[in-house]
């Protein structure tokens, strides 16, 4: 049969149910963690004005907005990441909440760059941000978020590292060998790049500003370089038992334009990936979006989900624990309700009516069919029992799909029963 001519667009996903059980996880320990941490959560419109991303992100980011103008002709563009969003909504309502405000959000994005491993034109993507406080303390609590999300979904000690750098201490070296001012994002766009692009090729951009990879290779080198601000944090860190994660990396710089200090990036420790994670300090975004009018020291880091699953996927711990979460989490119902004889069917109906009242996923077949094709269709949707209805009724058997194993039941109190039941292991009850 030949394939349908209508499909995805490049770069965009569909989510089979599969797919959306693995999405459904990353969402569901992304959320535990944050809530964890004391962070609640926000969203916002997927849709926004073309200005609130033109104002400073900067870099390639304003050659991939997926753009267009609306039918009211306003210029429009669908979200490529969350942070000036949430920068528009903190300006809007920050004084009907204490400070520091702890938020998160989990939601899509939308980018126009070449599709490939790890990176799609959709994505959906963790954001945490901590707003209010200016002090290294607060990228301190967002970089042990980060590096807790990763324990959480099953990654050890020896698996990933956090490369951290401060983009102030860039600024201040460009500064001090005259690079001008309007020319200070170029450069750290070429820092940015360092790893990606060809020695050659960055050496003539330097020599544009009038520097040398020399001069740029030998800062790196030099953790004298470091801040304060990375001090506090690693002493932090430490104190979590999380010092060992991190790794101090002045290469890190970000290409957002609104970074304003610190900065991470974590990554896989065979680095065979590009970030699992990234972010940074952003001071003066509130204010530059808000026209002046909010001026709010912020933090924060986004992780999407196209890297970490397939890193995940990749490593043997955490996808056994992902594969365990899957099969509790991701079959059709827990209860199959079998109809040995069909005279039986409205009894089996109210049966279905009342363990979904109770909360109990269960399911029943639509139309008339044999018994075998019956334990089938439980074991296709993923089944934990089949609840067996025939001429025995009141009395009821379950059976435990796994090991096949056999129990009686009555229909008295079966809800309950069935919920205890639920707790308990596959084989039959003991005495």
């Amino acid at each position: 049969m030949a394939a349908p001519r209508l499909q995805a667009l490049p770069g965009f996903r569909d989510f089979l149910p599969k797919d959306t059980a693995v999405r459904n996880y990353l969402f569901e320990t992304w959320r535990s963690v944050a809530r964890r941490y004391g962070f609640v959560e926000y969203e916002t419109p997927l849709l926004e004005d073309t200005a609130l991303y033109l104002k400073k992100s900067g870099g390639e980011l304003n050659s991939q907005l997926f753009r267009f103008e609306d039918q009211g002709g306003r210029d429009v563009t669908l979200r490529p990441e969350v942070t000036p969003s949430m920068a528009r909504l903190v300006a809007q309502h920050q004084r009907d909440f204490p400070k520091p405000l702890k938020w998160f959000e989990i939601g899509q994005c939308f980018r126009f760059e070449r599709p490939q491993k790890g990176r799609g034109r959709e994505f959906f993507q963790f954001n945490v941000d901590l707003l209010g406080e200016a002090g290294p303390t607060a990228d301190a609590e967002l970089i042990a978020l980060a590096i807790d999300t990763m324990l959480t979904f099953g990654f050890e000690k020896g698996d990933f590292i956090v490369r951290i750098s401060d983009r102030q201490a860039w600024v201040n070296f460009a500064t001090q060998r005259g690079v001008k001012e309007e020319n200070i994002t170029d450069f750290l766009q070429i820092i940015d790049k360092l790893e990606r692009d060809k020695p050659e090729a960055t050496e003539q951009k330097l020599a544009t500003l009038g520097l040398s990879s020399a001069d740029v290779n030998a800062f790196i080198a030099n953790p004298e370089n470091a801040s304060e601000a990375f001090e506090t944090i690693r002493g932090e860190l430490t104190a979590r038992g999380m010092g060992d994660f991190l790794s101090l990396d002045l290469s890190i710089v970000r290409g957002l334009a609104y970074y304003t200090g610190v900065v991470f990036e974590v990554f896989d420790s065979k680095k065979s990936m590009r970030a699992i994670a990234g972010g940074g300090r952003y001071d003066t975004l509130v204010e530059t979006i808000s026209d002046g009018a909010v001026s709010m020291p912020a933090t924060g880091f986004a992780m999407g989900d196209y890297v970490i699953r397939n890193l995940i996927e990749e490593t043997a711990q955490p996808n056994l624990l992902m594969s365990a979460w899957m099969q509790r989490n991701a079959a059709a119902c827990e209860v199959y309700v079998v109809i040995a004889d069909d005279s039986k069917r409205p009894q089996a109906l109210e049966v279905l009516a009342d363990l979904r009242n109770a909360g109990i996923s269960c399911d029943i077949p639509l139309a008339p069919a044999k018994v075998n094709k019956q334990f089938q269709s439980a074991e296709k949707c993923g089944a934990r029992f089949a609840l067996v209805i025939g001429s025995e009724w009141p009395e009821l058997k379950l059976k435990a799909l796994s090991s096949r194993s056999e129990e009686t039941c009555h229909v008295l109190n079966l809800a309950d029963w069935m919920k205890d039941r639920l707790k308990e292991p596959d084989g039959p009850l003991l005495a």
